[in-house]
């Protein structure tokens, strides 16, 4: 993974860099990977427009010292895929609304019981139920489409990459035709799954009860001194 502390340092900082990339909910650090991926693939642009512009002129080219072209171009890289890398990590944390809806839903509903069962525990404060339909289509149009389109233009899977953005805007089409009945299909399994456990935890008790060992009543409790 490394072989001299320069190289330890920039290890343990990507993987910072992409642990933190998993906190979305941070308005500070979204600015400032937004930030860093405009910065690092604009120069794309820029350098076609450099390039073109060079060629069609009739000025002479300035020569450029090729150690520190090189070690330009190493940095360029590095940085590009620092950012590319903290857009996989935030993929993979999603992965589910970029694939199939049958995928999506099944992991959609998942998270919807887990915070369902949270919010009757007492351990949330809100219905997950009263907003779910409306924060999906929000969190399709705000983070997950930008995402799979930055991952499509970067080309990081190649062939297959615009196929993420064409599940990715499938899922919310479907999600808004749908989603309504089916958050009332979620809460219909919760409460079935609600009665399953009560019943399965009376059956226990049943069954302990009768297995206890009983008090012989020829024999007494008390402690003789």
């Amino acid at each position: 993974i490394y072989s001299n502390k320069k190289e330890l340092h920039q290890f343990r900082q990507l993987v910072v860099n992409v642990v933190m990339a998993t906190d979305i909910c941070d308005k500070e650090l979204g600015s400032l990977r937004k930030a860093r991926w405009a910065a690092a693939f604009s120069e794309d642009d820029n350098n076609k427009d450099s390039k073109h512009n060079s060629s069609s002129s009739n000025s002479p080219s300035i020569s450029i010292n090729s150690r520190n072209k090189t070690h330009e171009g190493e940095e360029d890289m590095n940085r590009k895929a620092t950012i590319v890398l903290e857009h996989l990590i935030q993929a993979s944390d999603v992965a589910h609304t970029m694939q199939h809806w049958h995928v999506y839903r099944t992991w959609n509903e998942r998270l919807f019981q887990e915070m369902y069962e949270a919010y009757r525990a007492g351990r949330a404060d809100t219905d997950p139920s009263l907003n779910w339909y409306d924060s999906e289509i929000g969190f399709f149009d705000f983070y997950i489409i930008p995402l799979a389109k930055k991952l499509d233009s970067c080309g990081v899977f190649g062939l297959s990459s615009h196929e993420y953005l064409n599940y990715a805007t499938s899922n919310r089409e479907e999600w808004v035709r749908r989603g309504k009945g089916i958050i009332s299909e979620y809460l219909s399994s919760f409460q079935r799954q609600q009665r399953r456990n009560s019943n399965s935890s009376m059956r226990c008790l049943s069954v302990s009860s009768q297995h206890s060992p009983r008090k012989d009543p020829d024999k007494d409790d008390h402690c003789f001194a």
